[in-house]
């Protein structure tokens, strides 16, 4: 797949014809500029309990403690019913060519369980307070907001210009926020997350949970970075580049706005709101295409809510299992886009505040590999 490849394995299972249930993971990472860490972003450093490293988190532990769990189910002769087959892709973090492969080559799987999202969060003290379960993610889509212009010396300026055009374009575009929506995984999610969520911000999960048309307690959750994305689609610029020189007036600018839209929501209903705010016929707006799909959620699947359940029970008895909508992208999404019943059900438990994935200083706490690794021996065992 051009530059990059995509790993497979299989584990037999007794009934060959049966649909085989997929295991997956990326072993792709974003890029890294090591003059801005603190430790070399190349080099897996454990330090103060933690690996400190590029991919740690996203999603090194994960494919860690999947390989690991499948070695050590073989050396013990465990039989599953159906095939199990390990997928592991190499571009989830750019273009997804190997994921929209894989899904094409397995899009006769029953179940795909994703070591990429899901996963326990801990509270400062360390205990865990409740475990999120993946059922849907948003859908991801870059635009490029392009202008043109003659340009000219900049000391003979003229009533227009390029970058201020597309600067103001861009501040309407980012001041707008979009009405709220609810679907049934957030809706149990912020219903569930209320219980343990103290003040106002519990009050507003637990009201819009009840009533999807109170924005006033929607505007609450999104004012707190951890639950921005669960109500909402999002758009915000990412990117901005224009002109040529410093003493010329700019020919061309262009903005890149993200936008992580509500499942449900077409793409084209995102750009048609996009060309409005913009409201200037000389700027294009156009959708860059980046290998992502547009994918609704996994209905919850009973037999893997309760499978979830037991693992979490035995791994920290008495603590909630949330179905969760991610606000990232995931592999998932070209596995669900074929109707295939995707879940992100990852192993790593860790505290929310200490979540650098895609940032500086990326970390994973050494502590939860082994308990990650007893994670997906259950959840096999329970669904395999």
């Amino acid at each position: 797949m051009g530059e990059t490849g995509y790993l497979t394995a299989r584990y037999p299972g007794r009934e060959r014809n049966a649909k085989p249930m997929v295991v997956l993971g990326h072993m792709d990472v974003v890029q890294a500029d090591p003059k801005d860490w603190t430790r070399d972003p190349f080099t897996p450093v454990v330090e103060g309990g933690y690996v400190f490293g590029r991919g740690s988190l996203d999603n090194k532990a994960g494919v860690s403690m999947v390989v690991a769990t499948l070695m050590k189910l073989k050396r013990e002769k465990w039989v599953p019913r159906h095939d199990v087959v390990l997928v592991l892709t190499g571009d989830e973090e750019t273009r997804m060519a190997t994921t929209r492969a894989a899904a094409e080559a397995f899009k006769n799987a029953a179940l795909v369980l994703n070591a990429d999202a899901g996963g326990g969060a801990l509270a400062d003290d360390g205990k865990p307070i409740a475990y999120g379960l993946q059922a849907a993610e948003k859908v991801y889509g870059d635009w490029h907001l392009t202008i043109t212009d003659p340009g000219g010396h900049s000391s003979r300026p003229g009533p227009r210009n390029a970058i201020a055009s597309l600067a103001a374009a861009i501040v309407r575009v980012a001041a707008y926020r979009f009405p709220p929506e609810q679907n049934e995984i957030t809706r149990a999610s912020l219903a569930g997350t209320a219980v343990g969520t103290p003040g106002p911000l519990g009050a507003a999960m637990k009201a819009f949970a009840a009533n999807p048309n109170d924005t006033a307690a929607a505007d609450v959750i999104s004012a707190d970075p951890r639950y921005v994305g669960q109500v909402r689609t999002t758009c915000v610029p990412t990117m901005f580049n224009g002109g040529h020189a410093p003493n010329a007036l700019p020919q061309r600018a262009m903005a890149n706005v993200n936008c992580r839209i509500f499942p449900g929501t077409p793409r084209a209903t995102i750009e048609k709101k996009l060309v409005e705010l913009v409201a200037d016929p000389t700027i294009t707006v156009a959708l860059f295409d980046n290998g992502t799909i547009e994918a609704g959620a996994s209905p919850l699947d009973p037999k893997v809510m309760a499978a979830v359940k037991a693992v979490t029970a035995s791994r920290a008895p008495g603590v909630p299992v949330l179905p969760l909508q991610e606000a990232g992208a995931t592999d998932s999404m070209h596995f669900r886009a074929r109707g295939i019943p995707s879940f992100g059900v990852g192993g790593v438990f860790m505290k929310p505040g200490e979540i650098f994935a895609h940032g500086l200083n990326e970390r994973v706490p050494v502590a939860t590999f082994d308990p990650g690794i007893a994670w997906w021996e259950g959840l096999l065992k329970a669904l395999g």
